[in-house]
């Protein structure tokens, strides 16, 4: 039996059966404090899982807290073999994206749960501020009725990602800027202890844009920030941008991405009213915004206050 700390073998305290309620799953949730319940049978078979995320599913298509575990429950979980070693346990949820494996013994009985646990990083104080108040106006009605940050990506909401790729490269200090439905982000991400980070929030009384809510910052920054929109998923290594920003003593460094565009014609290119080449289907590569940067607190003398200002004009 495993001693170290990734194992955890008091899953009971977790368990559920499939015909429990969502009012039980929710509570067994919640005293466990491992966003995660297990939904088991009699003999400690594994029938499904239950995160919040499945119960926020369940609550948006109209689901009740009456409603039976085996409704809404993933009935095909992603598990690991209690004999295994804990690295694969680790590289299995990193590469799912999950919080906690299921481990079961050789007849597919329940024995124990893992713990993911970010590879140690030394810690940052360069603030983070993402950017989590738009309207989200393309992807309705996704947005109907939650902000753009939290629509679910796999299995968590983008702006969970964001936070926790953040966390892992060892920067704590979080500032999220919100306005649209931004009461149900700060009802999600509270403090930002459960992600090992310090969360503030900076409302936006009105639309400011990209950059404009920089103007809000409670105090200015003393070293680079890095500044995000919150609908991205990217595997960014922030700590070789920071020092590549720093490298290169910038007032600003921005990441692109490369947008290729092919015109499906063969292109004639005139010298005058002569004919010099065809080209045949050619592709153009530009660089565009990938929308994140990074900023020396000097940049912040250009922000008006106030005032609607977009990252572009300020760049």
């Amino acid at each position: 039996m495993p001693d170290a700390s990734p194992y955890i073998n008091d899953w009971k305290k977790i368990a559920v059966s499939s015909d429990a309620s969502m009012k039980d799953v929710l509570t067994a949730i919640s005293d466990g404090n491992m966003q995660i319940a297990l939904v088991v049978d009699d003999g400690c078979h594994l029938s499904g899982t239950v995160t919040d995320g499945d119960i926020r599913r369940a609550l948006l298509r109209g689901d009740g807290l009456d409603t039976r575990a085996s409704a809404f429950m993933n009935a095909n979980p992603i598990t690991g073999l209690l004999n295994e070693d804990e690295s694969l346990w680790q590289r299995t949820m990193q590469r799912h994206a999950l919080r906690h494996l299921p481990l079961l013994d050789a007849n597919g009985c329940v024995v124990g749960l893992a713990r993911f646990e970010q590879p140690t990083e030394p810690r940052h104080e360069n603030p983070v501020i993402l950017m989590a108040g738009g309207l989200g106006t393309r992807l309705r009605p996704l947005t109907q009725n939650q902000p753009k940050p939290l629509i679910e990506v796999g299995s968590k909401p983008i702006l969970e990602t964001i936070i926790e790729n953040f966390a892992a490269h060892g920067f704590h200090n979080i500032y999220l800027c919100i306005n649209y439905k931004g009461e149900m982000i700060k009802e999600h991400f509270e403090d930002g202890s459960r992600w090992g980070v310090n969360i503030q929030y900076i409302e936006e009384p009105k639309r400011m844009g990209t950059a404009g809510a920089l103007s809000l910052l409670p105090e200015r920054p003393a070293m680079p920030f890095f500044v995000m929109n919150s609908d991205l998923l990217t595997k960014v290594d922030f700590v070789r941008l920071l020092r590549f920003h720093q490298k290169h003593a910038a007032a600003a460094t921005l990441c692109t991405r490369e947008y290729t565009h092919q015109i499906p014609y063969g292109v004639i290119n005139l010298d005058g009213h002569m004919v010099h080449n065809i080209v045949e289907k050619p592709v153009h590569r530009f660089n565009v915004n990938a929308g994140i940067y990074v900023l020396e607190p000097m940049v912040l003398d250009n922000i008006p206050g106030d005032n609607y200002f977009d990252m572009p004009s300020l760049i």
